[in-house]
């Protein structure tokens, strides 16, 4: 049974010529990480969030956060820069991402029963690797795409493998956690052991650097009234060397997925406090989990249907989908609400990703798309802290967190039809820009 589902599996990953390329081993490769993340979350959701009273439960929450994310806020500039000057050492830096997180794991795992707050600087250590790995993750990708498939259906199929990874994991550590709260990390140990083993089996074009050159995120034109030995000097950095549809792009994905940190938050600890539909606070958090799982299985679906033209529609089209979600969550505030708002919110974060992903195909240049991609990836989860931050400050009431996360979103939503209208909708063959 179990070799006739591995062949299944190998079957599915390697379809559309993604054996031959390579793909096929980054698509397991990535559903084994999400797999130990999700155990790695189970573990550390137990003890911050689950085993305290909703009061203290906050505090250990903005705790975690602050220990957590504000050196990475500080450490995720760093990590794009530092990985492209490894570029011939990518499968390695993809197996110390694992190899870190399975000693960290097994660290957690014997201070995670007294929740001290050694358990803070391990979980930062779990972050940056992780997130070091999905910066690689994005570079890699665009290297073993096979030549019928487009960027964004491979990142959609990538993404996918993780979601259904994450979905199996989460049973899985919550067995794992009846037998003792330490055993979640020690499962993830083990997997993240696999996981290093595997990052080396990837193809070795994986480490190919030939004609990539750094991005450069922030430049804007020299004065006309330079002389010209001032000229010749490299522009001064500004967002705009990438084009203005991927800013408008970058924009709208950092809000929706700052939309997505604010819900997981704040519904959290909002139906913690209050349930709603007459459930306990397990199942009504279960809903809403599953109801934003689905959304963004869909929106992986979804993407691999999605065309590379168009994308500042697609990403537009998200954001008003979200925007609409949260006013009718907060107008009529309620558990299918919720639900809607939580699954749609999935669906948008997840399809906008993959447009803004075919919006950096089309308009930055082969030589800097890996690097852009690196950037991208660390403004998400910084994205997703700021909304995760506001979650934990507002007040537990439904109706008015729904309706302040309505109105962040329909501001961005007008900033960037704006930024729509003057520039267009580009149609034809893509020409990308040369940074």
């Amino acid at each position: 049974m179990v070799h006739g589902t591995g062949r299944r599996i190998r079957k599915a990953t390697s379809a559309d010529g993604a054996g031959e390329s390579g793909l096929a081993k980054l698509i397991e490769l990535h559903a084994l990480n999400s797999f130990g993340d999700m155990l790695i979350t189970i573990a550390l959701a137990s003890t911050i969030f689950f085993s305290v009273p909703t009061g203290e439960a906050r505090g250990r929450v903005a705790l975690y956060l602050v220990v957590t994310m504000a050196p990475f806020a500080l450490l995720a500039p760093v990590i794009g820069p530092l990985l492209d000057r490894v570029p011939h050492g990518r499968r390695a830096a993809m197996a110390m991402s694992m190899l870190g997180r399975a000693v960290l794991a097994w660290t957690m795992a014997g201070t995670i029963t007294d929740g001290n707050l050694a358990l803070y600087p391990e979980a930062l250590g779990c972050l940056v690797a992780s997130k070091a790995y999905g910066v690689v993750r994005s570079v890699v990708v665009p290297r073993l795409k096979p030549a019928r498939v487009t960027l964004v259906k491979a990142n959609s199929r990538v993404t996918l493998a993780g979601l259904l990874a994450t979905g199996i994991a989460a049973p899985v550590g919550a067995l794992l956690h009846l037998i003792g709260p330490s055993w979640p990390l020690r499962g993830a140990f083990l997997v993240f052991v696999i996981g290093t083993l595997m990052a080396f089996h990837l193809p070795h074009q994986v480490d190919s650097a030939k004609g990539e050159q750094r991005a450069v995120l922030h430049a804007s034109p020299a004065p006309h009234h330079e002389q010209p030995d001032e000229a010749a000097k490299p522009p001064k950095a500004t967002l705009r060397t990438v084009g203005p549809a991927v800013v408008l792009g970058l924009r709208a994905v950092a809000a929706l997925r700052g939309l997505s940190g604010f819900l997981m938050l704040f519904l959290a600890f909002l139906l913690r406090a209050d349930p709603v539909g007459g459930l306990a606070p397990t199942a009504a958090l279960g809903l809403v989990a599953v109801a934003a799982g689905v959304g963004n299985a869909l929106g992986s679906v979804f993407g691999s249907w999605l065309r590379t033209r168009g994308g500042e529609v697609t990403v537009t089209a998200m954001l008003l989908l979200a925007t609409t979600a949260a006013a009718a969550s907060a107008l009529w505030y309620g558990l299918v609400t919720m639900l809607v708002v939580a699954a749609v919110a999935g669906v948008a974060g997840s399809l906008a990703k993959l447009a803004l992903d075919a919006l950096i195909q089309r308009d930055v240049p082969e030589a800097v798309r890996t690097s852009t991609f690196a950037r991208s990836e660390t403004l998400m989860q910084l994205s997703w802290v700021a909304g995760g931050t506001l979650g934990i400050l507002l007040p537990l009431n439904g109706t008015l967190g729904l309706s302040i996360a309505a109105g962040v979103l329909a501001v961005v939503l007008l900033w960037t039809v704006v930024a729509l209208l003057r520039s267009g909708v580009r149609s034809g063959a893509p020409h990308p820009r040369v940074a």
